[in-house]
């Protein structure tokens, strides 16, 4: 299926908006599914607005939902240096054993070998200042995290993590550990919400997407053809695939929740749609960058939250359904109060 795009649009300044700040939400909605719905038909080009759990009005038998069960993990590190200065770190992806990626804040005053230390007795240590790599001497990564590590909510969440958001920021369906960002489009759901759907004849499949710094990570240049993704790691198991292609085969539609479930399912279009694939399990990183103009190959609806102006993210809807449609319908849903970004509200477009 194509995306409705039409014209390329290269520039940085093509995706950007007028967003309040009192538009980006700072706690999540109280219950799960009574988030508000935004129902944008991109084809006749019309809006309902509902909340969340009137999803399933857009569901019909054979449909296929797909989820990211990527969990997040409490990777956000406080320490201090030795003469007591504060040190924030955000641990992104391993680099090799008791080493990891990092953002440090602030970066330009360690010096490489310099022990920083955390809560709990334990430490890590600046290896690689132009990396930005920092190792564990005494425990592994994984085992500070879970002893000392905070959720590390995005910073437009202006307030510290609270002991709410170790769930919240979570979805009910997280399985594997890794991501250092929620894939906040499936925040939204419920089990008895997800076991409604199933009962209607829907399938819902699995994959995993570790969400990392390339999901929110600026976009510098104003030229997008100079924009590159860091590599984020997917992994699709051999039953989800075999659904994917099955759904595709009987003519259904799939919807995607999130934009790590479109990115990680139009990079492995390819592969699925072979007229030869057999199912099989199916892993690898993508730097899949997706802006207008864009087919999609996979995706039929995507179900998604309210992005930020110049993301990468809108750019992605954008490729969905046409980006003047995606603009007026983001200036609608602010003129009608709803919430943005990842404790936000939900859209999906069909």
């Amino acid at each position: 299926m194509k995306g409705t795009a039409g014209l390329n649009m290269t520039k940085l300044s093509d995706f950007d908006f007028f967003l309040p700040p009192e538009s980006i939400a700072q706690y999540p909605a109280r219950h799960r599914q009574e988030s508000r719905l935004l129902i944008l038909d991109r084809h006749k080009k019309v809006i309902q607005h509902r909340q969340f759990y009137d999803i399933i009005s857009c569901f019909q038998k054979g449909d296929l939902l797909v989820l990211n069960d990527t969990k997040v993990l409490p990777a956000r590190l406080q320490g201090r240096r030795q003469s007591g200065g504060r040190v924030e770190i955000l641990l992104l992806r391993p680099s090799g054993k008791k080493k990891y990626y990092a953002l440090i804040k602030p970066l330009g005053r360690l010096k490489v070998g310099e022990e920083i230390f955390l809560k709990g007795g334990f430490s890590c240590r600046l290896v690689d200042a132009k990396e930005k790599i920092v190792t564990f001497p005494s425990a592994s990564a994984l085992r500070v995290m879970k002893k000392v590590g905070l959720i590390p909510l995005p910073p437009y969440i202006r307030r510290l993590p609270s002991q709410e958001d170790k769930r919240r920021y979570q979805t009910v369906f997280a399985k594997r550990e890794g991501a250092v960002a929620a894939p906040t489009a499936g925040l939204h759901f419920t089990r008895s919400l997800l076991k409604k759907i199933s009962k209607m004849g829907v399938r819902i499949a699995f994959l995993t997407l570790h969400v990392n710094y390339a999901t929110f990570s600026p976009v510098r240049e104003e030229n997008l053809a100079n924009h590159r993704l860091s590599p984020e790691f997917y992994d699709i198991p051999k039953w989800s695939a075999a659904l994917i292609r099955e759904t595709k085969k009987n003519n259904k539609r799939i919807f995607a929740v999130g934009t790590t479930v479109v990115k990680t399912l139009e990079t492995c279009a390819d592969e699925i749609l072979k007229s030869d694939f057999t199912p099989r399990h199916l892993s690898g990183a993508s730097t899949l960058f997706i802006k207008p103009p864009y087919s999609f190959r996979l995706v039929d609806a995507m179900i998604t939250n309210f992005h930020l102006p110049k993301t990468t993210l809108l750019m992605l809807v954008s490729a969905f359904a046409d980006r003047e449609l995606i603009l007026s319908t983001y200036n609608e849903a602010i003129e009608k109060g709803y919430r943005f970004y990842s404790y936000g509200d939900a859209t999906v477009i069909l």
